[in-house]
Formats: C-alpha cells, structure tokens, sequence
C-alpha cells in the first residue's frame, strides 16, 4: 500500500492549503499519522533523524547509517502483550537529505508479523519545522497488532517525539 507523501498536494504553494493527510484517519487501523511542529531548522530536525547518536537518545540504539539498502537493528524493550521481541530488523528504503527518510520494520522473532514502513518527511515552516511520521503496514485482523497500533500510536505523540523536542533542544 502506497500513501501519497503528507503534503504533496501544497508543494506547488507551501503555506496555501491546510496540513491534512488524505486517507488515513484515526479510525486507519493500518496506520498512524502524526503531525508535529518542531521549533528547529530542517538541518537540525535531519540531524536529530540520521545521526546514530542522536537517534539512541530519542528512539532506540542501533546502528544506523544513512545508505538505501542498509540493514541494522534497534533496541527496545520488549512488550509481550503485542508480541514483540524488543529487537527491531530495519532496513533503510529511501531518503531524500533534508526531506524524507523511509525505513522498515520488522520484529527479529519470527513469528511475529510486524512489517511496517515509518516515513519521516520535513517541510521548512516558518523558523521551525513541520515533521510528518507515517507509519504503515499494521494488520487490522491480528490482535497483537491492533494492540501494537494503539500503543504506537500513543508512544509516537508523548514519549518518542517528546524526546525528540529533548534532543533538539539540547543541540
């Protein structure tokens, strides 16, 4: 499933239309959308995304290098109530420097059906930047993943971006 990139419909007149995402409401079971504006340059926001160091101290340590085709694990703790390991298998797809970055995800336990795609996209607004996380794949029949969407979905807008705000602050 292909979701067009958050603000794609305003690339021709930034600041003309409102931030909206088509599809994918708060009843998507299939993904989580999230819309935060950051008081950080784009540059910066990047950074805080891409950089390994920075990345463990908001989201997980891994070793991550910002090359399409790598492959490199996080770690978490793990949530049995979803089934997940605590061991994220991810794999950068594409990037573009400054704007986007698009990962997967799948849990290292093999069981485990998680096999999602998280895209970050930036776009300069004002002195700050407007972050867009798109995160796809989640299976509306499997319990373990409704659990996961709505966990996830609560983690990304606290404690992940929270902590993200954390890390760029301190830059």
């Amino acid at each position: 499933m292909t979701t067009p990139h958050p603000g794609d419909a305003s690339d021709d007149h930034p600041g003309d239309e409102p931030h909206h995402h088509p599809g994918g409401g708060a009843d998507d079971l299939t993904a989580l959308r999230v819309d935060q504006f950051l008081p950080h340059p784009p540059a910066k926001v990047w950074r805080a995304l891409t950089e390994p160091e920075l990345i463990a101290q908001w989201l997980m340590p891994g070793d991550f290098r910002l090359e399409v085709g790598h492959r490199y694990t996080l770690a978490a703790l793990p949530r049995p109530n979803t089934g997940f390991s605590g061991t994220v298998l991810a794999e950068v797809l594409a990037y573009e420097t400054g704007r986007m970055l698009r990962v997967r995800w799948r849990d290292a336990e093999p069981g485990n059906s998680a096999d999602w795609t998280i895209t970050w996209t930036l776009e300069p607004e004002g002195r700050g930047t407007r972050l867009f996380l798109v995160h796809e794949g989640f299976d509306p029949d499997d319990p373990a993943q409704l659990m996961a969407h709505k966990i996830m979905g609560q983690g990304w807008r606290s404690v992940v971006l929270q902590g993200l705000e954390r890390v760029l602050a301190s830059l």
